[in-house]
């Protein structure tokens, strides 16, 4: 069942630190074959930012990237911890050819990744990584010493992405008077996210701001929310809200703990993009997006589509359509006249400048957004394998479809940045929807999985 390893997946280069491909001599080798693609026939001196999460590991990947982008005759610009999308913001700012993030954004420690932007601060293109992976073929030749690579680190970052979030929020609105939890999950947020709430107006209690390179979304952040729901019902908070460790998502939690996961986010962001007259169009939402999800924005009049999971669709379906708001149930929104990739910040000041505007708390603004009961189980595979190439997987998912019927979905795809299998499925009502998740589960772990996770 093992096929050909691919150096890219759906979100960048990923996997554990120490194995194939998040190694030092791979990285090195990845910074100079980026290098040389961005470089091109022509001897071009391209410059490339660089940032990280907090994982200790980044030290190690940073070294090495910057080595092997030296080696190919590039200039670095070295920003340290922050969130992937300042990153974004940050490589169309400095005006850089690429940006490069050195994250597993939820993932535990031991794991790490890299992603790269390419200088409008989209993700790079298909043939672009391919170009890149066809590189990582040739040897490693390093430039004339006079064209090698310099370093150079910019120590006014972190203050140019929180000005960039905070004009983001409409001038007219204010956070004074509210109590907001914000649990940065150990991670690349944990300098910006406190301070742009609070620069507009907002009194803080900070989660997850004490990163020591081991503990990033450990207990805490978007994956893991009971920490900060925690805290909100013990501050008496207005809300709270949970980033994952790279902060291109964000949940939230109303005042009495309840989670706000990225349907009712979308669904708030949308909501306030309309009354502004900016919405141009309709949502994206992906193929896990909650039902409830899809039946209050056509209460809202507006239009909902569904794209593959993965950030990538969403934004390919986004500039198909022409439009500019969508999302994923984790939490990952983007809106394309804001910011190129998901940004849990900016998210963030959507849902708060709805409530500002509303005047309502969390709890009344999702008060009309139902919720399908979904269930989902994830397996983890003991080797690479794609289920749709599984037949008792296959018979086993038309079954469960055909006891459904036009009253439930259900999706089992492969993980685009774990070794798992994803099963989701929505259905009437909670107890039998979790049942028929976990006979579909059990049919994939017999076949190629080991246990639930």
């Amino acid at each position: 069942m093992s096929g050909k390893r691919s150096l890219f997946g759906t979100d960048g280069v990923r996997g554990r630190v120490g194995e194939w491909p998040v190694t030092p001599d791979q990285v090195l080798k990845l910074g100079w074959a980026a290098g040389r693609v961005l470089a091109g026939d022509n001897g071009d001196h391209p410059r490339v930012v660089i940032g990280k999460d907090t994982r200790v590991s980044g030290y190690l990947l940073e070294s090495a990237l910057e080595a092997g982008l030296s080696a190919a005759g590039v200039d670095v610009l070295l920003i340290g911890p922050m969130p992937t999308p300042g990153i974004a913001y940050l490589t169309r700012a400095l005006r850089a050819d690429a940006g490069v993030v050195i994250s597993a954004s939820h993932n535990p420690f031991a794991d790490n990744g890299i992603k790269l932007f390419g200088p409008e601060g989209c993700k790079l293109a298909d043939e672009v990584e391919a170009a890149i992976e066809a590189r990582m073929a040739d040897p490693l030749l390093t430039a004339e010493p006079a064209r090698l690579g310099k370093a150079t680190r910019v120590d006014d970052a972190a203050g140019r992405y929180i000005e960039f979030c905070k004009h983001t929020f409409p001038k007219e609105l204010t956070l004074e008077g509210m109590r907001l939890v914000v649990d940065c999950a150990h991670g690349a947020t944990y300098r910006v996210a406190p301070q742009v709430f609070r620069e507009l107006g907002a009194e803080v209690i900070e989660v997850g701001t004490r990163p020591d390179g081991f503990n990033i979304n450990e207990q805490v952040g978007s994956t893991q929310p009971e920490a900060m729901t925690e805290q909100v019902v013990t501050h008496g908070a207005d809300a709270g809200m949970a980033f994952d460790g790279d902060g291109d998502r964000v949940v939230f939690a109303d005042s009495r703990g309840r989670i706000v996961d990225g349907d009712g986010v979308l669904y708030l962001a949308a909501l306030e993009m309309q009354e502004r007259g900016e919405l141009n169009g309709g949502v994206v939402g992906t193929i896990m997006s909650n039902l409830g999800l899809e039946q209050a924005l056509a209460a809202a009049g507006i239009p909902f589509e569904r794209a593959a999971v993965g950030d990538r669709h969403v934004f390919q379906l986004l500039q198909d359509r022409g439009w500019i708001l969508g999302g994923e149930p984790s939490g990952h929104v983007m809106c394309l006249t804001r910011n190129t990739t998901g940004d849990g910040i900016v998210t963030a000041l959507m849902v708060l400048a709805e409530l500002a505007h509303s005047g309502k708390s969390l709890d009344e603004a999702v008060a009309d957004l139902p919720h399908c009961p979904q269930a989902q189980v994830s397996v983890r595979l003991t080797e690479q394998c794609e289920v749709d190439d599984l037949p008792a997987v296959a018979e086993v998912i038309r079954e469960v479809e055909a006891e459904l019927g036009e009253q439930g979905r259900v999706v089992v795809r492969n993980s685009g940045t774990e070794p798992k299998v994803r099963v989701m499925v929505e259905g009437r009502e909670e107890a039998g929807t979790r049942a028929l998740a976990e006979r579909i589960a059990e049919v994939v772990r017999t076949e190629v999985g080991a246990a639930e996770v």
